[in-house]
């Protein structure tokens, strides 16, 4: 009888990692612009790890460089935590199922595993940052050699939480539904730096770093800031804290590491049913017709349930309506939070979710075929876009009201409420005007793959679409906006500025319609020519 021979550990950990080389090598050779990407991309990430360490070197006797180090080491292992979900691609070697038809066992692999991952731009950066934490709170010999464990544990803890989250979620990952993960990482990104430079400006606005003093105190006791916390305490001489502290970090990455192993047993003894659980889901949606039963009836409701079903479901518009949401929401109340913000700052939330209108068309990618097909007359486009329009502001006045509600609050400016909300009706209308028209006129194609908005030859196209339009909706706008002003500056204004919002929802809802009625001949008679544009990439 056969018996599978047991591979070592040993044996497996230095194929896994001139594995991870030659997936790097192989991948750098398949363009030169794929080198040149990956070398700036070195370069820059060394660039900003050695500016973090002379940062964090000068900080070294600083009463406060523990407030520092501890918070950075927590950011970075969150960092770690959610690179995998939004980065799956970045690495082959993070994808566990490729190995499930090779005999070995999930022990050695683990440890292979986690010495591969130590190769890397993302290892070398963290390991930068640590370092420089360590030197800006160790003194003594006994903090050196504390320094020493707490590196070494800490970037095994961060390694170790990037590898157990991938495992825990890679059939997410090759799904539809990572995919639609991957994309929305922009929003992260976006959302991210919203949120540091609130915390810069509330930080610079309270006194300097001794306010990161708090967190600082609860983070030193948290994995793998327990590391460098165990550094701060050698070097108070708390011996017993700094054992407990790295005993902590122990503790996680031993945790993490059977976490890991679990994950790696099951992908490899269990069948992907993946397909097979999304299927009964899949069937009772299409058997439940809730949406449908709550929207108007015949063509109408057909468009505007489809509309609401690309929102949902086409990775793409996800990522667009998500961040609209976000970025509207976030620029108004963030600087009313400030104390430097105006109520009309929530006219922002309008504007965003107003864009959303634009290249209607293009959303649909090739499959707009299937809707020209059945629009045969100027009544036909017409419905289309007035299904099209009413889906969006199914979302967008709740939402716009909510903002606008929301950050008059947090300003204390209830008196502006009507005329803000006025005014924000009297954008959202115009933008849905000149995007009705725009998108007859100017479509363009949305690759589905990948991160590009548009397609190669058609940026001119999107440019004038959507900068083209804004600039027209302001344009459609000017008389509320005028009368806005001259109630403001009038002496008996405040008397008569509840008017605004009923005049501006009046007007938004007219220029609409004029708008809808302007693009639907266009439309009708542009089939061909928008079929061919958005059918481009």
């Amino acid at each position: 009888m056969t018996t599978v021979p047991d591979v070592s550990a040993a044996s497996i950990t230095p194929v896994v990692v001139r594995l991870k080389l030659s997936l790097l090598r192989n991948g750098l050779r398949q363009s030169g612009g794929r080198r040149a990407a990956y070398i700036v991309s070195v370069v820059v990430a060394l660039l900003v790890a050695a500016l973090q360490l002379l940062g964090l070197i000068a900080l070294r006797g600083n009463e406060h460089a523990a407030a520092v180090s501890l918070p950075l080491v927590a950011v970075l292992a969150l960092g770690w935590a959610v690179m995998p979900l939004f980065f799956p691609s970045g690495d082959e070697t993070l994808d566990p199922t490729r190995l499930v038809m090779l005999p070995l066992r999930p022990q050695p692999l683990v440890r292979a595993l986690l010495v591969a991952s130590l190769v890397g731009v993302g290892p070398l950066f963290t390991l930068c940052l640590l370092t420089g934490s360590v030197i800006s709170v160790a003194h003594g010999a006994t903090a050196w050699v504390t320094a020493v464990v707490g590196v070494v544990l800490a970037l095994l803890v961060c390694v170790a939480l990037a590898r157990a989250v991938a495992a825990a979620n890679i059939r997410l990952l090759s799904s539809r539904k990572g995919r639609d993960l991957a994309v929305l990482s922009g929003l992260v990104v976006a959302v991210g730096a919203q949120l540091v430079n609130f915390g810069a400006q509330r930080l610079g606005s309270s006194g300097g770093l001794s306010a990161l003093d708090p967190a600082a105190e609860v983070l030193r006791w948290v994995p793998p800031a327990s590391a460098i916390g165990a550094v701060d305490s050698a070097s108070e001489g708390s011996y017993g804290s700094a054992v407990v502290q790295l005993a902590l970090c122990g503790a996680a990455l031993a945790g993490l590491l059977a976490l890991w192993s679990r994950h790696l047993t099951r992908l490899m003894t269990s069948p992907d049913g993946s397909t097979l659980q999304a299927a009964e889901p899949a069937a009772r949606e299409r058997g439940s017709s809730g949406l449908g039963r709550l929207l108007p009836a015949g063509r109408t409701g057909t468009v505007m349930e489809r509309s609401l079903r690309y929102v949902w479901r086409d990775p793409k518009t996800k990522a667009a309506w998500v961040t609209s949401l976000a970025i509207g929401l976030i620029v108004p109340v963030f600087n009313a939070l400030q104390g430097t913000g105006s109520a009309y700052f929530a006219c922002f939330a309008a504007g965003m979710l107003g864009i959303q209108m634009y290249n209607q068309f293009g959303q649909d990618t090739s499959a707009f075929w299937i809707v020209a097909m059945t629009i045969s007359s100027t009544r036909d486009a017409y419905v289309e876009l007035r299904g099209r329009a009413l889906a969006l502001l199914l979302i967008t006045l709740p939402y716009a009201t909510l903002v606008t509600v929301l950050t008059t609050a947090l300003l204390g400016a209830w008196r502006q409420l009507p005329e803000v909300l006025g005014l924000s009706f009297a954008l959202l209308g115009a933008m849905l005007a000149t995007g009705a028209w725009s998108s007859a006129r100017f479509p363009y194609s949305i690759p589905q793959e990948g991160y590009k908005n548009v397609a190669p030859g058609q940026a001119g196209l999107a440019w004038i679409a959507i900068f083209g339009g804004m600039v027209s909706a302001a344009l459609l706008s000017a008389p509320v906006i005028a009368l806005t002003i001259w109630l403001n500056v009038s002496a008996d204004g405040d008397r008569w500025s509840w008017l605004l919002l009923p005049l501006g929802a009046l007007y938004g809802a007219l220029i609409t319609l004029l708008g809808l009625r302007l693009a639907a001949p266009r439309t009708a008679r542009r089939l061909p020519e928008i079929l061919a544009a958005v059918s481009k990439g």
